[in-house]
């Protein structure tokens, strides 16, 4: 306390000296209309400025949460939106009223790790079968298809990439329904090939590469690409059209994994 009252005692002038200063203002201020407007104009701006950029602050911060919100409500959406168009596909008409007519659902995840540079390449998801991941799902983000899975650990999946040479996908294009198989062959992460398009399709640069109904991993009509390039064997009849991914395979962070209720019931079907 001594140290405090010395240190006032000391600085006296200097703290006379502000407290003559405030008060001029504070009478400037009061008795003069000009002086008070512009105090307040200051005033004003500085505090709009402080606001402003607590606001940023806090909106930084609020980033993250808001991320998980949007992709919740992101799923609840896609949920509802497949399950329609499957109910539309199998009936011909709209008849999902219930949780019951659920036919897929969506397992949200993240991609921990990602080959794109390799002839066979793989990705790495962050659930697993404590998540009920299983063998074969189908695995999409929000601009399309990602590949299949293949293996599965308690918390991890091994994906196959659609930038795999192994992997073929029945696929179509979206304005004739003229369908094929999308295979990729090892160069650009950005294009991919589909084979098989008979003459009739009569494609065009820009046309929608989409999943074909001939697959029990992939709904129908989840997108693939755009058509870059075609090209006409007149020996075969058959096309072979270059096919830009949707997906931009270098920087995928956040998936979809695709539940089909129903795909081991046709599966055990089928083997029958």
């Amino acid at each position: 306390m001594q140290k405090i009252i010395s240190f006032i005692v000391r600085n006296k002038n200097g703290f006379t000296f502000l407290l003559l200063f405030i008060l001029s203002l504070f009478l400037i201020i009061n008795t003069r209309t000009y002086q008070q407007s512009k105090f307040l104009n200051f005033a004003n701006q500085v505090t709009g400025s402080l606001y402003t950029f607590t606001s940023s602050v806090e909106d930084y911060f609020e980033l993250k949460k808001e991320n998980e919100l949007l992709w919740n409500e992101n799923q609840r959406i896609r949920n509802e939106l497949m399950n329609l168009q499957a109910c539309d596909t199998i009936n011909g008409q709209n008849t999902f009223s219930s949780t019951s007519d659920t036919l897929f659902s969506f397992i949200r995840s993240r991609v921990i790790s990602n080959n794109y540079r390799k002839n066979f390449n793989y990705l790495l998801m962050n659930k697993g079968t404590n998540d009920s991941i299983k063998v074969d799902m189908s695995v999409i983000s929000p601009n399309g298809i990602v590949g299949i899975v293949e293996g599965v650990s308690s918390n991890y999946a091994r994906v196959i990439s659609l930038l795999n040479k192994d992997l073929s996908i029945n696929a179509e294009i979206e304005q004739t329904d003229h369908f094929g198989s999308l295979q990729w062959e090892g160069r650009s992460p950005y294009y991919s090939t589909l084979l098989d398009i008979p003459r009739s399709a009569d494609p065009k640069e820009g046309d929608t590469i989409v999943t074909g109904g001939n697959s029990l991993i992939f709904p129908k009509g989840i997108t693939i690409g755009y058509i870059k390039d075609f090209k006409l064997n007149k020996n075969t009849g058959y096309y072979t059209i270059k096919v830009r991914l949707a997906n931009d395979f270098t920087s995928l962070s956040k998936v979809y994994i695709l539940d089909n209720s129903h795909l081991q019931e046709a599966k055990q079907l089928l083997e029958q």
